[in-house]
C-alpha cells in the first residue's frame, strides 16, 4: 500500500536562493537528523539544461534530471548498521522544483518532490512524498506505529535546519 506525506514551509528568501540551496546535493546530509549520520558515498552528476536567465546559484553544484546519488544512513539511532540509499533526480525544472526517486534502498517505493513557488514573502516550499514499505501488511503496521511519525519528525527537523542554513549563507 502506498502512503503520502506532505510538508509545507514558508521561507523568507528569494526563490532563486531557495532553489539553489535545495538543488545542491551537498546540502542533503546537512538537512538530515544528526543521528542518521547521512553521507553521500557516490554521485554521478548530470548537469541541468542552461538556466533561462542568469542564475545567482550558478557557482554551486546543481543536480539535474538523471543525477544519481548514493547515500548511507543509520536507520535507527546509535545503530552500527548503515543502510544504502540510491536515488535519481527527475523532473528538474528551473526555479520550480524536482523529484528524487529511490532506485535502491529501504523503501519498496519512494518519490519525494520539492515544489517551490515565489510569493510576496519569499518562497513557499512543498515537500510531497509518496512511499511504500516492504513486507506488505507488516510494512503498513510499521507505518502506523512509527514510520509516519519518524517522517514527520524528520521533516520538522529539516524545516528547522533549512532556516538555520539559509540564514548562515
Amino acid at each position: 500500500m502506498r502512503f503520502h506525506f506532505k510538508a509545507e514551509q514558508q521561507l523568507n528568501y528569494p526563490l532563486e536562493t531557495v532553489f539553489a540551496f535545495f538543488a545542491d546535493p551537498d546540502n542533503l546530509p546537512r538537512l538530515m537528523p544528526a543521528w542518521q549520520d547521512a553521507r553521500i558515498e557516490a554521485a554521478t552528476f548530470i548537469a541541468p539544461p542552461p538556466s533561462p536567465e542568469a542564475f545567482p546559484g550558478s557557482d554551486r553544484i546543481i543536480a539535474g534530471t538523471g543525477t544519481r546519488l548514493t547515500l548511507t544512513i543509520r536507520p535507527i539511532p546509535f545503530s552500527p548498521i548503515r543502510t544504502k540509499w540510491e536515488a535519481s533526480i527527475e523532473n528538474f525544472t528551473w526555479l520550480r522544483g524536482f523529484c528524487d526517486t529511490q532506485l535502491r534502498g529501504p523503501f519498496k517505493y519512494w518519490r519525494h518532490c520539492h515544489t517551490l513557488t515565489a510569493n510576496t514573502s519569499g518562497t513557499h516550499l512543498i515537500d510531497a512524498v509518496e512511499y511504500e514499505l516492504p513486507l506488505g501488511p507488516l510494512g503498513s503496521l510499521a507505518n502506523s506505529l512509527f514510520i509516519r511519525r519518524q517522517l514527520a519528525a524528520t521533516f520538522a527537523y529539516r524545516q528547522k535546519r533549512t532556516l538555520e542554513l539559509l540564514a548562515a549563507n
